[in-house]
């Protein structure tokens, strides 16, 4: 197949690039850089510097007679969005319809959208929630990915473009943007690491289905099969609260740092916990690496990276 992916040069985008290549796929990254980094960048991809949002992106469509859009790119901290929701629609909401437009009109058959299971629903009243749960999202950043989703049953029924929103949870591995808002366990294992104290927010008592990035890929690489159509929880159904992840990291890093509490933040939600089974039912897709597995991986990967 002939793939192009958005935010091929971050920590998500660039995992399914190199598992794309792999299978034999040809692969074209559209990423501007912004967080993504050029070192993720897989040499045997066509590489495009652009923001989705700019208007040239159509020569990109017509050159490249793409078969499947692999959408990864986004505005990706809540806490930005909900300082900022114009700035996070511009880009979450208006940059994907650039997107799909184009879709359309160079016939693109499949889109794959990296949704959020950690927002769409917001404050769940089942533990874990299935695809069915009421979806109530409480940031910008939820609402601009349902948002998405609403736009991508319009494109099929409309213009047959078939499509998969894969609502993550909370994705963490190798690559992952240690500096940034979001993040949680990137960021702590680094800190940790490097004897930099950890701010937990609030009571550290929120909790989040954590699912390894691996087990992200295999469900992007099982996308592509035509019989794979709509929406799908990616999670493990697993939650797990920040306190914990700071005793794991602490333990795993040898580290004599204690837990150090600061004010809660804005737009997140209490827990969050999904149920993947309508994605094993239907496609046999499941979580295969464990938290403890993961954190081992990841922290391996930030020790390596420190030197």
């Amino acid at each position: 197949m002939n793939i192009l992916v958005t935010g091929g040069a971050g920590f998500i985008g660039s995992h399914i690039v190199d598992k794309y290549l792999e299978l034999g796929h040809t692969v074209t990254i559209i990423d501007n850089l912004s967080t993504g980094k050029k070192e993720n960048i897989n040499p045997n991809a066509n590489f495009v510097e652009m923001d989705i949002k700019d208007e040239s992106i159509s020569k990109v469509f017509a050159d490249g007679n793409f078969d499947v859009l692999s959408h990864q790119a986004a505005q990706m901290d809540v806490r930005v969005s909900v300082n900022d929701p114009k700035f996070d629609a511009q880009n979450n909401i208006i940059g994907s319809l650039n997107l799909y437009e184009n879709c359309k009109k160079y016939g693109v058959k499949k889109i794959i959208f990296a949704s959020s299971g950690g927002t769409v629903y917001g404050e769940q009243s089942e533990f874990p929630c299935d695809e069915n749960h009421a979806t109530n999202p409480v940031s910008p950043y939820g609402i601009g990915k349902l948002t998405n989703e609403y736009y991508l049953y319009y494109y099929k029924q409309i213009y047959d473009i078939d499509y998969v929103a894969l609502r993550y949870g909370n994705v963490f591995g190798p690559r992952q943007n240690p500096n940034g808002e979001a993040g949680v366990i990137a960021i702590f294992a680094n800190k940790l690491i490097n004897n930099d104290q950890p701010i937990i927010n609030g009571d550290g008592l929120i909790t989040r289905d954590y699912i390894f990035i691996s087990d992200v890929v295999e469900a992007n690489m099982r996308s592509l099969e035509s019989e794979v159509n709509g929406i799908y929880n990616v999670t493990t159904g697993i939650e797990t609260n920040v306190n914990h992840i700071f005793q794991v990291l602490k333990d795993k890093t040898k580290s004599d740092l204690e837990e150090n509490h600061g004010p809660a933040k804005m737009g997140e939600q209490r827990r969050s916990v999904c149920s993947f089974d309508k994605f094993k039912s239907k496609h046999n897709w499941y979580p295969k690496v464990s938290f403890i597995d993961g954190i081992d991986k990841t922290v391996d990967y930030f020790i390596k990276a420190n030197g």
